[in-house]
């Protein structure tokens, strides 16, 4: 998988700026009144939203900004739904720097994992009695442990580095400081905190020396000279310990393994918790799917992982069937539910379609054991980077193609489930020979036609 995950804005959106762009995406189609399942409170709070499981490019937010670079944040995802309180302790994150730039030392209160989606460049991560310098490229994967001192350097002379990160805060659910830095004024340096006595004490050092030395630099990210940048990259990188396992002089890459789906219509590469450890202590998984132009997904469900989906490039859409949408449009407050348990039960859940245009910059959110398609649109391709939560254990279900879950029920069960000659279940549920991926439904009313 050559080239990049997210492009300029340029190449984006068929050529349109990422505010037109925007636009696009700002029309949403949800057909809802949204819940809440606990308390009448959480009703009318999810009434005030239309997408609780959809955030856009305006949803987030910007951490830190300078000339060469900034960081935008989404806000915690019970802040969207109290439907997303299975991943309320996680928090995705975009760094973007300009070419031949350093982004400072600094540490956070939080476990994140990097995944690179543009450019090269090389970071360090500092230890007590040791370095360790890794170079990056688009595809790589690198655990930042909570409290570890990172510095990166963009390389690139003239491409972006962009780099996508799930944190997961140590300190505060959900919550967590985008920047202890040791040194500067512009973001404020942590040891401004300490009386000067103290620090004199310290470091040894007299005062106006300190001084002068937390009293420069403006912003996290700045300019590096090609020399600065040269010196660091010979001397640092080159060595260390690969976050997959085993000695390395690289991180691991996604799409150094084959893909574990791959037809005409798509690819999906996806490194799971049991071939990382670090990607199991953290209980994630991550995954790249490239859908070919005007294909489709087979409708499928996890078992266990919360989905936290995001649009690198392309355009398209996705439909997804949520029970707890409709257990209170049609069912009332959770009240008026508890007061007639029998006949909830005999009724079953009942099924709202949510679903939404995609395209570069959206993120969004599939619950587990919820059935999802995701289709990209006829004229490019549709890229999404995926970090399943909640990954450790999980199973994809499929409902559609060569080896859906319907096709391994008894002739007896298809019968009595659908009612219908098990024969008849089969010469729906059989017809597809495809897997996973498939030809859009434009793509077949053409070629039908």
């Amino acid at each position: 998988m050559a080239g990049e995950l997210w492009p300029s804005t340029e190449e984006s959106y068929g050529g349109r700026t990422m505010e037109e762009g925007r636009g696009k995406t700002d029309r949403v189609v949800n057909h809802v009144v949204y819940e809440g399942s606990e308390e009448e409170s959480e009703r009318q709070e999810q009434q005030q939203s239309s997408k609780p499981y959809v955030l856009e490019d305006h949803h987030f937010t910007i951490e830190t900004e300078t000339q060469r670079g900034r960081v935008r944040l989404l806000p915690k995802f019970t802040e969207r739904s109290k439907l997303l309180r299975g991943i309320e302790n996680y928090r995705l994150a975009i760094l973007e720097t300009e070419p031949q730039t350093f982004v400072v030392p600094n540490h956070w209160d939080a476990d994140g994992i990097f995944f690179v989606t543009r450019g090269e460049g090389s970071i360090t991560l500092v230890h007590q009695d040791r370095r360790e310098s890794f170079n990056l490229r688009c595809g790589d994967i690198l655990r930042i442990p909570a409290g570890t001192t990172v510095y990166l350097i963009n390389k690139s002379n003239n491409e972006k580095l962009v780099i996508m990160t799930l944190l997961q805060p140590v300190s505060i659910p959900g919550h967590f400081e985008a920047f202890f830095g040791p040194g500067g004024e512009n973001p404020e340096s942590y040891f401004s905190a300490f009386s000067s006595s103290l620090l004199e004490a310290a470091l040894n050092t007299k005062r106006d020396k300190i001084q002068r030395l937390f009293g420069q630099r403006e912003g996290i990210i700045i300019k590096a000279s090609e020399e600065q940048i040269k010196a660091m990259t010979h001397h640092e990188v080159g060595g260390g310990i690969c976050p997959f396992g085993g000695e390395s002089k690289h991180t691991c890459n996604l799409f150094s393994k084959h893909p574990s789906q791959s037809n005409q219509y798509g690819q999906l590469y996806q490194v799971d918790p049991d071939e990382c450890r670090d990607l199991r202590e953290l209980n994630l998984a991550i995954g790249f799917a490239n859908f070919t132009g005007g294909s489709m997904t087979a409708p499928y469900y996890n078992s266990r992982a919360t989905k936290i989906a995001v649009v690198t490039n392309g355009e398209g859409h996705f439909e997804m069937a949520c029970p707890h949408l409709s257990s209170l449009e049609f069912g009332g407050s959770s009240s008026s539910r508890g007061s007639h348990p029998q006949q909830r039960r005999s009724s079953g859940p009942s099924y709202q379609k949510v679903s939404g245009r995609l395209s570069r910059g959206v993120v969004f959110i599939i619950p587990p054991g919820h059935p999802v398609v995701t289709v990209a649109s006829k004229n490019q391709n549709l890229q999404i980077v995926c970090f399943d939560v909640n990954a450790l254990n999980n199973e994809k279900f499929p409902l559609a193609g060569r080896r859906n879950i319907i096709n391994q029920l008894s002739p007896d069960a298809k019968e009595l489930a659908f009612n219908a000659p098990a024969r008849e279940v089969d010469e729906v549920f059989k017809n597809q020979e495809d897997e996973f991926f498939f030809e859009g439904p434009r793509q077949q009313h053409e070629r039908e036609h």
